[in-house]
């Protein structure tokens, strides 16, 4: 296995940004530091892609930093679009959504959508679904403001009827009825992905959809190949493969999320292609207040196969 796939490292995008916890000011991060962490696990790859960034007396430039980042996610935008990652998302939050409204919900229900990165999805549903017909809020939520900026930009250049925050997407000023992610919930290990998880349990948080890689022995061979033709960046092509290699098991998700947020029937949709043994390149972590739950697989229609035990 290459060391820029072993799955045990961090991606170069955790490190190179940093915010405080509690007032999520940036803080300033040293180049050698995240040069040594990938040192340590003989991965050259991510050693030449951090040291082609900018530095000022051994710091990182934010603004060098800013400009990778956005040129990463414009990136990551395109490998949506090209996956209609926006009709998958819409595909079960537009059945939780019917199901909410069959079982009286009649309030506006807020989607939030966690570590939006630049808001495709939030803008795609937008540009697609009418939020003022339906009753729904579109949102996105990022702790990193550059790329909140940029989200706000585009909704407006695009007319469109979302709105970005940045801050903590679990506080209550920002909490959503509906909580969505796409590429998330791997970068949670062990407890912390528990704890994400139970984070959920808020009294009007109706149901989580948390959309990321499904691993698989060719999963990161898969990646490689993609990014290598697709993306233009070397950050985004080496973290695009490892985050393949570091996507969690249905297993993994699914007992940590019964752990986590008990208050939810858990459970994965859409793990296998059709009928058949494959696995879809993309797997979702489903969360369901029990209320929801039959109701939920009645307006997923002929769909209702995709979707597992929910307990």
């Amino acid at each position: 296995m290459p060391a820029s796939w072993n799955p045990e490292q961090p991606e170069i995008t955790d490190l190179i940004v940093r915010h405080d916890p509690r007032t999520l000011q940036r803080e300033p991060v040293r180049k050698q530091e995240v040069v040594e962490i990938f040192q340590k696990f003989g991965n050259r790859q991510a050693v030449r892609a951090i040291q082609e960034l900018p530095e000022w007396d051994g710091m990182l430039v934010d603004a060098g930093v800013d400009r990778m980042m956005l040129a990463v996610h414009w990136e990551m935008q395109r490998l949506a679009e090209e996956f209609y990652h926006g009709h998958r998302v819409w595909e079960i939050v537009g059945a939780t959504v019917r199901a909410l409204r069959m079982n009286g919900y009649l309030q506006k229900i807020r989607i939030v959508d966690v570590g939006c990165g630049i808001g495709y999805t939030p803008r795609w549903l937008a540009s697609r679904i009418s939020a003022q017909e339906q009753g729904l809020e579109f949102t996105g939520v990022d702790l990193y403001s550059t790329l909140i900026r940029e989200a706000t930009r585009l909704a407006e250049a695009e007319r469109l009827n979302c709105k970005f925050s940045h801050g903590d997407a679990f506080s209550p000023q920002l909490a959503g009825n509906i909580v969505i992610s796409t590429g998330v919930v791997h970068h949670f290990r062990g407890v912390e992905l528990e704890e994400f998880l139970r984070r959920h349990e808020r009294e009007e948080t109706q149901a989580f959809f948390h959309f990321d890689f499904q691993p698989s022995l060719l999963a990161p061979v898969g990646s490689w190949f993609f990014h290598q033709l697709r993306m233009r960046t070397a950050i985004a092509r080496h973290d695009g493969v490892l985050s393949a290699a570091r996507a969690h098991t249905a297993k993994t998700l699914v007992e940590a999320a019964r752990k986590g947020a008990p208050g939810f029937a858990s459970g994965m949709y859409g793990t296998r292609i059709w009928n058949t043994p494959l696995p879809r390149v993309f797997h979702t972590l489903v969360g369901l207040r029990r209320p929801l739950v039959e109701e939920f697989r009645a307006q997923l229609g002929r769909r209702a196969g995709r979707l597992g035990e929910l307990q």
